[in-house]
């Protein structure tokens, strides 16, 4: 696999001298072998990247947005043309199976389009002044450096997510990788530079540290959050990391775009077409190995319908194909790593402490991958929605539960403590009605009739509660990439003032 990776990273333009001799060691989750040594920034190269990033952002605060926006539709036509690799590297360094490989390249070349539509509709408004021969607006403005961090299991799609925008609103860009997933990170700012080369040579003035990359450990990314000329830190991550970073921005009063766990559950009613539910539901709890955050972590089941889905469930769940991620008819991969095996491990003993039913959950090709972590997908019957229920396990772990009335599903949903996605399958109109409504799912995705993964570019992405309140991605999401100013003009020759307030010299 050495030999292949080399291949790949070079193709996408990735010298060897960045990932090897490094002390950042990489090693395939689909069967433990050594891909590279990655070099480790330092948190006084983060102090100096930060430096650099605000000095570009003074140069590209300046450059018409429309301008902004052909380096990202370069960026967009370099991800066209190499898909195909880096959705391979993103297979061999996080696991994920070929098609979500290349689907979450996909979701990047879609978020550039997303992005060059956007930089000529950075709209303002203009308001009704009460005083006469006066003229009143707000506009968006460019904010400053932008500081990304983001988690392995999109390694580079939630990079996308936020650079592409950032770049259009006439940001800077600051991107501190997991330490998990160095490779495709180092893959994907080699064809950003390659887009930033080609803009250049066509007339455009972007910056050379308009986009920085710096892989690193825990005190690269909090020297990040820290830093005052860092305008805007958007984590994404664990709640954990969240409160970690939130707190350290707020205290410097620093902005924060936090997108953190999710606990999310489908509702299956009587009139649902429990073979779309079942589709629906297989892929969320199982796909990705269950370590997304929009992962479905719990079904919640009509009592008239529980025992009849719950077991077309179980058979379905000890069918689906375990595997090599690059390997044909594959769906689910493996674990990132041995911790979340046993994390996965230590929830299933907790839901038989509580009362589960567990079925499946164990190791799984240990003997053809005795350095990897396959699982089998877990479904555990709950008697109730009990502690272990309410944590997030990031793993392919499906918990079961009943219920009696509409009610009382959207109470079980909503008792969690995260709030991200939800999902509810059902043909009666009020039903859905209610599911969207005020009093009913209180996450920020909420879906009728289709799981809770796998969401389009074009809306805001994100939840409440613990998942942490921020939006990426589509709709006005842009608006937290930049400074929001009002503006009174003042076109008469005299000088009322608002209010009726009198001050006659």
């Amino acid at each position: 696999m050495t030999t292949h990776i080399t291949e790949l990273l070079n193709a996408l333009g990735v010298p060897s001298s960045a990932f090897t001799g490094g002390t950042l060691n990489v090693r395939s989750p689909i069967d433990g072998a050594a891909l590279g040594a990655v070099h480790e920034a330092s948190a006084e190269d983060m102090r100096v990247a930060v430096a650099r990033a605000h000095a570009a952002f003074l140069d590209w605060r300046n450059v018409p947005a429309p301008k902004r926006g052909e380096l990202v539709r370069l960026f967009g036509e370099e991800l066209r043309a190499h898909k195909a690799d880096l959705a391979r590297l993103v297979s061999l360094e996080a696991g994920k199976v070929s098609s979500e490989g290349e689907g979450e390249v996909q979701e990047m070349i879609d978020i550039c389009d997303f992005a060059v539509g956007l930089s000529r509709q950075l709209h303002g408004l203009t308001i009704a002044s009460e005083r006469p021969g006066h003229r009143m607006m707000e506009q968006y403005l460019p904010l400053g450096v932008v500081g990304i961090i983001s988690a392995f299991n999109f390694p580079v799609a939630v990079w996308a997510w936020n650079s592409a925008l950032a770049l259009v609103c006439g940001d800077s860009c600051i991107w501190k990788p997991s330490e998990k997933t160095p490779l495709t990170a180092l893959a994907t700012q080699a064809l950003f530079e390659r887009a930033l080369a080609r803009y250049n040579a066509a007339g455009g003035t972007a910056p050379v540290h308009l986009s920085q990359l710096l892989n690193g450990g825990a005190a690269v990314g909090e020297t990040m959050v820290d830093h005052p000329q860092v305008a805007l830190v958007s984590a994404t991550g664990s709640t954990r990391m969240g409160r970690a970073v939130g707190p350290r921005v707020a205290a410097r009063f620093g902005r924060c775009l936090l997108e953190l766990g999710g606990n999310n559950a489908i509702i299956v009613t009587p009139s649902a077409d429990l073979e779309l539910a079942v589709r629906g539901i297989l892929f969320g709890a199982y796909g990705t190995a269950g370590q997304r955050c929009t992962t479905t972590r719990r079904v919640i089941i009509h009592e008239s319908i529980h025992d009849e889905l719950v077991a077309r469930l179980d058979r379905a769940r000890a069918q689906l194909k375990i595997g090599s991620p690059v390997e044909a008819g594959t769906l689910i991969g493996p674990l990132i790593d041995g911790a979340s095996f046993e994390a996965m491990q230590k929830a299933l003993a907790a839901a038989r402490e509580q009362g589960g039913e567990v079925s499946g959950g164990e190791r799984a090709l240990a003997s053809q991958y005795p350095n990897a972590w396959y699982a089998t997908p877990a479904l555990v019957r709950m008697p109730a929605q009990t502690d272990i229920v309410k944590h997030e396990t990031f793993a392919p772990i499906l918990y079961t539960l009943k219920y009696k009335t509409l009610d009382e599903a959207i109470a079980l949903q909503n008792e969690v403590p995260q709030g991200l996605s939800s999902a509810i399958f059902t043909n009666d109109i009020r039903e859905a009605e209610t599911f969207v409504s005020a009093s009913g799912s209180d996450c920020g995705i909420a879906n009728v009739n289709i799981g809770t993964s796998g969401a389009e570019i074009g809306g805001a992405f994100g939840g409440e509660k613990e998942t942490g309140g921020g939006r990426e991605s589509g709709s006005d999401a842009w608006k937290a990439y930049m400074r929001r100013t009002t503006n009174t003009v003042n076109y008469s020759r005299s000088l009322p003032l608002a209010q009726g307030v009198k001050f006659d010299i």
